[in-house]
């Protein structure tokens, strides 16, 4: 590509991006604005800025027992979806399985079933099982419906991985086990970093099962609580504002940390040798 067009190529990028990350960046603004400044367009910056507003959220509501809910639901999701997709994930990408390729269809399909059709039957269950307005109860549900697409993602990259190392160790006398969590897994990381984060954002984006099956501030999440944010008499935008970057800051922090795994697992079988 010529540097002429290279370089428009490159300001349509900046522009696009600029244009996507404009909402957050007035949220953050509208978090930091006084509040008798709020509503007042122009002018554009405040006069001031001040975090009055993050301390009413964090000392007047429940948005910090909503963000260690969303927290720990979200990781324990995260964490049991990958221990039961991984060996799944592996016996499809590797093992001699019997109609495998149907297999993974049926998994794959079996994310087209939306939410709502599955929540009535779901809160019968969880009420049964005394699992409602409970940390397991969303795990459970959650995981139930992120294990598919962390099955067929997994298996996809280990499909990519190099045959050798694993017949090396099946030579060396490695069971099936043992090669999965030897030579696999290490290999695996990127592909993990990658599936875990997609994961983790979706249980801690997650609305209509942790509003229907929570009913207090024990295991509300993050969504939900932005929801019911309270404004009796008028809209708190400010505390609105402040609650949603909060809510913002664990799923930045986690992709910064994260940033080397991910670039890795999102070229992984871009370039072939």
């Amino acid at each position: 590509m010529r540097r002429p067009a290279r370089t428009a190529v490159d300001l349509l990028v900046l522009v696009a991006l600029a244009a996507y990350a404009a909402p957050f960046f007035w949220q953050l603004l509208t978090s930091l604005k006084p509040e008798g400044e709020l509503l007042r367009v122009p002018p554009l910056l405040p006069s001031r800025l001040t975090l009055a507003h993050y301390r009413v959220v964090l000392e007047q509501s429940l948005i910090p027992r909503a963000l260690v809910n969303s927290v720990g639901i979200a990781t324990l999701t995260t964490l049991l979806a990958l221990v039961l997709g991984v060996p799944g994930a592996y016996a499809i990408a590797r093992l001699p399985l019997p109609g495998k390729s149907a297999l993974l269809l049926a998994i794959v399909a079996s994310t087209a079933f939306p939410q709502i059709a599955t929540v009535s039957p779901l809160y019968l269950l969880m009420r049964a099982l005394g699992l409602r307005d409970t940390w397991a109860g969303l795990v459970l549900v959650h995981a139930s419906f992120a294990l598919p697409l962390t099955v067929w993602l997994l298996a996809g990259f280990i499909r990519e991985l190099p045959l050798a190392a694993e017949e090396a160790a099946s030579v060396d006398g490695a069971g099936t086990v043992g090669t999965l969590r030897w030579v696999v897994v290490p290999q695996l990381l990127p592909g993990l970093a990658s599936t875990a984060l997609l994961t983790f954002l979706f249980s801690w984006n997650e609305f209509l099962f942790a509003y229907t099956f929570t009913a207090s501030e024990a295991s509300r999440t993050i969504p939900v609580a932005l929801a019911l944010f309270p404004g009796v008499y008028e809209v708190p935008w400010g505390d609105i504002a402040a609650a949603s970057m909060l809510a913002s800051l664990p799923p930045v922090l986690i992709v910064i940390v994260l940033q080397r795994f991910l670039v890795s697992g999102l070229v992984a079988g871009a370039l072939k040798e």
